[in-house]
């Protein structure tokens, strides 16, 4: 009760501030943050009832490095990102860069990241690949916090967290160079250029990256390109076209308390997207084919140092799929979205002998080739009743060959005062259909399985006075039908219950200096692993002329490191600093220090970080 209390007296503080200051804001409003995740079409924060944290490019470039989870577990509340080392996040077991966004995880496949709003996950395994994720990419990243399964459909459970690719506005060229080098003999070299000229636009990139890491056998290397191009049809009309691959080496320790050796990665990935637009006065929307797909071989390696594995793991994917969508308005104040989802998801898993090539088959394992289908249709339609309300509703029916249908529906509510304040309220579903793993793949294996399913409920208010910004959320999550393995065998048995509390403030308290801090509490019935209790993140940005600094200190409590028997908790503080200094107009020097503190942590059992370390670097922008 003292804490409904708390929360009830912030929402009379802020109703009060909003009044007071609505008429010295009526003449200076800022323009609201536009985003496309909460609705396929762009659309004001201001009328979106889901929460959505923008990290923009400017954050992303403070934090110098070529993954982008760096800066954006810093913007995002209760965000929190697994990692074992300097680079690299890997895949196969214990594998790092699992996704844990209210106590829901990606390495579950609960949590979808999306490249301009196509799906990048394993069909395999359900969950997206952490080291795909690049800042060279992203123009910004938008994150959902919460159910988007209407608009997204399966694995958009826990949030969605859209890559919104970098494009020139307006003709021009712009070329930059990154290149630094740091502790554990760390590398990394990124190039880019955007481009426009006239009706054609271009993004090209390609990146090098490695890393001996902290631990013996714990070396990584990877190379990426990326190119999209575009061209305007018309005024109304515009196609574009995008090609992304990657690859990454890796070796893989095995925890401190149970090594490994020999054990490697070779993951190669790409993805590609085709896309027509239409941008009308009173409609727009796009059609889209897609294809994300997946080459791996995994030497799963021994305990024993003197002997070595005799098989590989191999595996191959793909998710290959149709996206339509088109927003309508309507009338003043409508915006009615109507689309249509098709997906294929296929996948081919074996052994492989290491001395003759040949496929190899295990007792009480399954192998083999199988296959998906998946389709739905969705619509989604906000309507202002009033100048200061927005209702807005929704319903999605998902098919899935093996686990059947699923009605998905969503409704919320936007009350914007008299000044930029925004109350939200927001009931949603979210789900997740099984895994070829969960179905066919091991010995647990079960193809009777159905979708995961919860329900999330929300109420959040936000409001900008000036130069200060800051805004509150309370959410309750209930779901059932989760996947578990009972004695060796995956059923819809488990339970999610989860509630918590999430606050985020941002401050220009001069041109020069910008304060921001986000803190969230999550209380579960049920442990999840890298989810923890409290979070608290504060960053101060200052820039001086020629001259620019970040400062950031994270605090978490109560981190899950191991659930079950062994369950362990951890809490921790770490510190870093970036700095940057411009030598010339287009070229500067940066470095970049991380766990200043030196201090002892770890996000999985067995898996320690590395204390204190650099990196530094050049970029050149031409």
């Amino acid at each position: 009760m003292n804490r409904c209390g708390f929360i009830g007296a912030l929402l009379v503080i802020g109703l009060v501030l909003d009044s007071v200051v609505a008429e010295a804001q009526a003449n200076r409003r800022e323009l609201q943050e536009v985003v496309v995740t909460g609705s396929r079409d762009t659309a004001s924060v201001r009328r979106i009832p889901a929460t959505i944290t923008v990290v923009n490019r400017a954050a992303l470039e403070a934090v110098p490095m070529p993954n982008m989870f760096a800066a954006v577990g810093q913007a995002v509340p209760g965000l929190m990102v697994t990692s074992r080392g300097m680079l690299g996040y890997g895949v196969s077991t214990g594998a790092a860069g699992g996704l844990s966004l209210r106590g829901l995880s990606g390495s579950a496949g609960q949590m979808l990241v999306l490249i301009d709003g196509h799906p990048q996950y394993s069909s395999i395994y359900g969950h997206p690949v952490a080291d795909g994720c690049r800042s060279m990419l992203a123009e910004k990243v938008e994150v959902l916090r919460g159910p988007s399964s209407v608009l997204y459909g399966s694995n958009a459970m826990g949030g969605v967290i859209n890559i919104v690719t970098r494009q020139m506005s307006s003709d021009g060229s712009h070329t930059r160079l990154n290149m630094g080098m740091g502790s554990y003999a760390t590398q990394v070299a990124e190039v880019s250029n955007v481009s426009r000229q006239g009706a054609f636009t271009s993004t090209v990139a390609a990146q090098y990256a490695r890393s001996d890491n902290h631990r013996p056998r714990m070396d990584f290397d990877q190379q990426s390109v990326f190119v999209k191009l575009g061209y305007d049809l018309s005024d109304h009309w515009n196609v574009n076209g995008m090609v992304d691959y990657l690859h990454f080496n890796a070796q893989y320790p095995g925890s401190e308390l149970s090594p490994i050796f020999g054990a490697q990665q070779w993951i190669s990935r790409g993805n590609a997207a085709l896309t027509l637009e239409n941008h009308h006065r009173r409609s727009s929307g796009a059609i889209s084919l897609f294809a994300n797909a997946g080459w791996h071989t995994i030497d799963d390696g021994t305990r024993n140092a003197d002997s070595l594995s005799s098989r590989y793991f191999r595996s191959t994917d793909l998710l290959g799929g149709l996206s339509a969508w088109q927003t309508l308005r309507l009338v003043e104040g409508n915006r009615l979205t109507v689309g249509a989802d098709l997906q294929r998801l296929y996948g081919h898993a074996w052994y492989e002998s290491q001395e003759t090539g040949s496929e190899l088959e295990l007792g009480g394992q399954q192998t083999g080739s199988s296959a998906r289908n998946e389709a739905a249709a969705y619509v989604n339609v906000s309507q202002d009743v009033l100048p200061w309300m927005s209702l807005d509703a929704g319903v999605r029916y998902d098919w899935h060959s093996v686990a059947g249908g699923e009605w998905v529906p969503q409704a919320g509510v936007v009350v914007r005062t008299g000044g930029t304040g925004e109350l939200k309220l927001l009931a949603s579903k979210g789900f997740r259909n099984p895994t070829m793993r969960e179905l066919y793949l091991y010995a647990p294996a079960n193809d009777s399985l159905r979708a995961e399913r919860l329900w999330n409920y929300e109420l959040g208010w936000h409001q900008q006075v000036r130069s200060l910004s800051y805004g509150f959320n309370l959410f309750y999550i209930k779901g059932d039908n989760m996947i578990q393995t009972v004695d060796r065998h995956n059923v819809n048995t488990g339970e999610v219950e989860n509630c918590g509390v999430e606050v985020q403030t941002d401050w220009r308290v001069a041109d020069w200096l910008t304060l921001s801090t986000n803190h969230s509490y999550l209380h579960m019935e049920h442990a999840v692993l890298a989810a923890p209790t409290y979070k608290g993140v504060l960053v101060g940005r200052l820039h001086l002329g020629r001259f620019a600094a970040q400062c950031g200190v994270q605090y978490v409590n109560g981190l899950y490191t191991s659930v079950g028997a062994n369950e362990q908790k951890q809490s921790f503080c770490l510190v870093d600093a970036s700095l940057s200094y411009d030598i010339a107009k287009q070229i500067g020097l940066w470095l970049r220090v991380d766990n200043l503190l030196n201090q002892t942590y770890q996000y999985v059992e067995g898996y320690p970080m590395p204390g204190i370390n650099f990196m530094a670097g050049i970029n050149i922008n031409i």
